[in-house]
């Protein structure tokens, strides 16, 4: 049993995957920032901060995306 896949299915498939993809990284970003400050340096913060950053910037632009639908 097969089923047609079109090319803008696989399209939308393909953007869900690298916007989870993105979000893992941010949270990675974020949770490597906490490890770093729990050490005691201020490298830490920076980096929990530019995770956060990061995060907030890609939820901004998914919100843009769905306004302009």
């Amino acid at each position: 049993m097969t089923e047609d896949v079109s090319l803008e299915f696989l399209s939308r498939q393909l953007d869900r995957v690298l916007t989870r993809l993105g979000a893992i990284e941010d949270q990675i970003t974020v949770l490597t920032g906490m490890a770093i400050r729990h050490d005691g340096s201020l490298t830490g913060l920076a980096t929990e901060f530019r995770g956060l950053a990061q995060a907030l910037n890609r939820a901004d632009h998914r919100l843009r995306k769905l306004e302009d639908q």
